[in-house]
């Protein structure tokens, strides 16, 4: 766990498991610390209690969206402990040291620790760390299995067939991405980057010119009816030239926001930033395209391990009209990455993803790899898959989006990692020519077009959309694209409709009838939440809001056959019988594993992703 120095006010001494949460109780109220319950000893954080000595933080209690709320102030607020987030913090910190002055800065993490929320693949591209911090593998980084070999496989049910890989693997890592930012996290530290996990941003803060200046973190202990618990806190208003990051459409974009006053919170969405300050049509972007993937990390026999293997297989279990694949990667200790990621522009309402991954286990060619193994951790999330096609004009009145929110995942490699961390070195210098030259945040557009992360996303442009023609079209155009033209087709494809417009009617399919899960390869969907380590306060208010109540039972019941009870890797959603015996809605929010799969494919746009009390979610140590 990182040592967070504000928070244990630089105590020389080992912290006990405890220590925080006992300091923070001390310093804000006389209460009984056994009246309180929290994943996260740092969920009752009083800011103004913290000020390190020498700060450069002034604390001020007169300016914030509620008479009691108090406000603390930054030169660099990061809202995202990801490898973006972290890489922005570490080269603001570097640019600092290498002229001789100072920012303040800070990263925010709605996860109970950093890393907890973090899930990837992940065969890792050096190449943004390698600019970042040169001397990585002298200092201990967690990347210390290169790929040694790279299969490519067309599965059909019984058989995988080789096919040439055009992965090109070589130089790369199989790595445990959680690691790898709790290792970032530590390195931010070093350097004077004060980390708070366990606080999630819930709104942004504007001025009177709809400038963003800021972000408020959410009240914590309220109930479900909201009223006030006896661990009521409330939220803290954060100002200074923010960067906002997270992990899909609702709570996933990088924000750098500069410093300002404002009275005026909203919601905390991507969207409404894109949206109010037409930025997708400003950097002529279409919308943007997901996939959801789910993993496992197993531990198998040591005569079946190989350290640094590598295998990518497309095909079955899904049908031709379903872009996707799966992964399995060879990680250190014996352990294996296991994985299916599924396009949410399928068109079956009847698919489950989550059902299909536990088909694929029962492989002729994956089975043999998991027996006798047993799974360690479970988990997914969605992937911003839009790429080149998708980017929006990163800079707004106060801030910019960067990171993979932005669509800079690599299809055709896989890859989005590298990409992420080096957006968000490309942001902190334009960040720090804002405090130092007098300069705007519309020179990081201007770094990004002229960065590798530009040409390397305009030659995989066309591979993605590519696969809305099918399977067997889409390998010809992208074999075309990878192999003869390498990235310059004359022409730049379009990506279909929005992945909720991409389902069809229920009737239009037949339902699918799935295996029951053996509890040896494949697991029903409670077995696996638990080895994802989620938890959420119960009595909370929900954060997973209908827009309409009414759609469920009349729209996506009737016409699409309930589909959110499928999509979700989770079981947030199931339909259960009332006492009239009719069908409702039953919302298990405390499941949520934070994915946004809902938010993305539910038909009608009904379901909003809010974020929960900090410190809830997953907590993943080795995905």
């Amino acid at each position: 766990m990182l040592k967070f120095r504000s928070l244990l006010l630089k105590s020389k001494s080992k912290p006990k498991q405890y220590n925080a949460l006992a300091i923070v109780r001390k310093l804000t109220s006389s209460q009984p610390l056994n009246t309180f319950y929290s994943r996260n000893a740092f969920s009752f954080w009083k800011p103004h209690a913290f000020a390190r000595a020498n700060s450069r933080v002034p604390i001020s209690r007169n300016f914030c969206t509620a008479p009691d709320r108090d406000t603390l102030e930054y030169d660099v607020v990061i809202v995202g402990a990801g490898p973006a987030g972290l890489s922005a913090a570490i080269r603001l910190k570097q640019l600092c040291q290498q002229n001789d002055t100072d920012l303040s800065v800070c990263v925010i993490e709605k996860g109970a620790e950093v890393g907890a929320h973090i899930i990837s693949g992940n065969v890792f591209e050096p190449r943004a760390l390698n600019e970042l911090l040169p001397q990585w593998k002298q200092q201990d980084a967690p990347i210390t299995t290169p790929v040694t070999s790279d299969k490519f496989w067309y599965l059909t049910k019984n058989r995988a067939i080789s096919l040439p890989s055009p992965f090109h693997n070589e130089g790369n890592y199989v790595i445990s991405l959680s690691q790898l930012v709790r290792w970032m996290g530590e390195k931010a530290e070093e350097l004077g980057v004060e980390i708070y996990p366990g606080f999630a941003a819930s709104e942004i803060l504007y001025d009177a010119n709809d400038k963003v200046i800021g972000i408020g973190t959410n009240d914590m202990g309220i109930s479900k009816d909201g009223s006030k618990k006896e661990t009521f806190q409330r939220g803290v208003d954060i100002k200074g030239l923010t960067l906002y990051i997270s992990l899909s459409r609702t709570y996933v974009y990088f924000v750098l926001v500069l410093g300002s006053k404002s009275q005026s919170p909203y919601p905390c969405s991507p969207q409404k930033i894109i949206k109010q300050y037409n930025l997708r049509e400003k950097g002529g972007a279409e919308h943007q395209t997901y996939a959801l993937g789910i993993k496992e990390v197993w531990e198998i026999d040591e005569e079946k391990h190989q350290p640094g293997a590598v295998i990518h297989t497309l095909g079955w279990p899904l049908d031709n009209k379903t872009y996707g694949g799966s992964f399995l990667y060879h990680m250190k200790d014996r352990q294996i990455s296991l994985g299916l990621v599924v396009a949410l522009n399928y068109q079956n309402p009847f698919m489950s993803p989550y059902e299909e991954f536990q088909k694929l286990k029962h492989h002729p060619a994956i089975k043999p790899f998991l027996e006798g193994g047993t799974v360690i951790q479970y988990g997914a999330r969605t992937l911003n898959e839009g790429g080149f096609q998708s980017i929006p004009y990163p800079a707004f009145p106060g801030g910019a989006i960067i990171g993979c929110s932005s669509g800079f995942l690599n299809v055709p490699k896989i890859k989005g990692t590298h990409t992420a961390m080096k957006s968000g070195m490309l942001a902190a210098e334009s960040a720090f020519g804002v405090f130092n030259e007098g300069l705007d945040m519309n020179t990081y557009w201007d770094a990004l077009r002229n960065s590798w992360i530009w040409e390397e996303l305009y030659k995989a442009r066309n591979y993605r959309p590519a696969f809305k023609y099918g399977l067997v079209p889409g390998l010809a155009l992208s074999g075309l694209e990878h192999y003869i033209l390498k990235g310059r087709l004359p022409v730049t494809l379009k990506h279909g409709k929005p992945d909720h417009e991409a389902t069809d009617a229920a009737k239009l399919h037949s339902p699918i009838h799935y295996p029951k899960a053996d509890g040896v390869l494949s697991f029903d969907v409670p077995t696996s939440l638990h080895r994802s380590n989620t938890n959420h306060e119960h009595d909370q208010p929900p954060h997973l809001r209908l827009k309409d109540p009414k759609v469920p039972e009349l729209t996506n019941l009737p016409v699409y056959a309930a589909p959110e009870s499928r999509y979700c890797p989770a079981r947030v959603y199931e339909y259960v019988a009332d006492e009239k015996n009719q069908l409702k809605l039953q919302i298990n929010a405390q499941n949520c594993l934070h994915c946004k799969a809902c938010d993305i494919k539910d038909p009608k746009q009904n379901i909003k992703w809010t974020v929960p009390e900090g410190g809830g979610g997953p907590g993943y140590s080795v995905m």
